[in-house]
């Protein structure tokens, strides 16, 4: 499996596009929100003659959605998301002004499928499961691939921290018990690709983020 990262938006979310050999594709988080980040990504699924079968968020926050309607009118793919964060795209706005972002297109598509715990996505050769770590929101979640050991992790887990948990519906008790019971038991080369910032281990965070120990 390749992966190819992009940073957009004013938050500096990471938006990942996971592909293979098939040339079929997910995009994962959808961050774009200036234009030239919309080209951007458009490009890379062009140039290399990409099929995108998936739409995934890890999570509705405002910042890892502000692309979903820009895929959704190149692709025509609802985005793939968890039930329990559906009422932020209710807050959207809210969430924009909050942040001091403004300007751009606020229009969100609706969750075309709900994802829980434990079901598999498809494509290519490739297989993400999909793991429900509330806490950060509600209905986070995150993507494993097993044979790659690739971790999405969205905004659950980060290098040396771990999701911020004092937006609507957070749960700092919630989010670490979720981390120690369904993340840190994966193998520790496992590697974590972050919402936001640079990538990690889960034995790294095991041994060294002091929000685990």
């Amino acid at each position: 499996m390749q992966l190819k990262t992009f940073q957009f938006n004013p938050i500096g979310v990471n938006t990942y596009v996971l592909y293979d050999e098939t040339k079929e594709c997910v995009i994962i988080d959808p961050g774009c929100f200036y234009p030239d980040e919309k080209i951007e990504l458009l490009n890379f699924i062009i140039d290399n003659d990409l099929v995108v079968k998936h739409i995934l968020n890890t999570h509705m926050h405002f910042d890892h959605v502000l692309g979903n309607n820009f895929v959704f009118e190149q692709f025509g793919l609802n985005p793939e998301a968890h039930k329990d964060d559906e009422f932020l795209l209710e807050q959207f706005a809210t969430q924009m002004r909050m942040f001091g972002v403004e300007g751009g297109d606020v229009k969100t598509p609706s969750i075309g499928t709900y994802l829980n715990e434990d079901d598999v996505i498809t494509f290519g050769k490739q297989r993400l499961i999909v793991i429900h770590v509330p806490g950060h929101s509600p209905g986070s979640v995150v993507f494993y691939n097993p044979d790659a050991q690739v971790l999405i992790g969205g905004d659950v887990l980060f290098y040396g921290s771990i999701g911020r948990t004092d937006l609507a519906r957070g749960s700092f008790d919630q989010l670490v018990g979720g981390i120690k019971t369904k993340l840190l038991t994966l193998p520790a080369d496992t590697t974590v690709y972050t919402g936001h910032g640079s990538k990690t281990t889960i034995g790294f965070e095991a041994k060294n983020n002091p929000y685990l120990q």
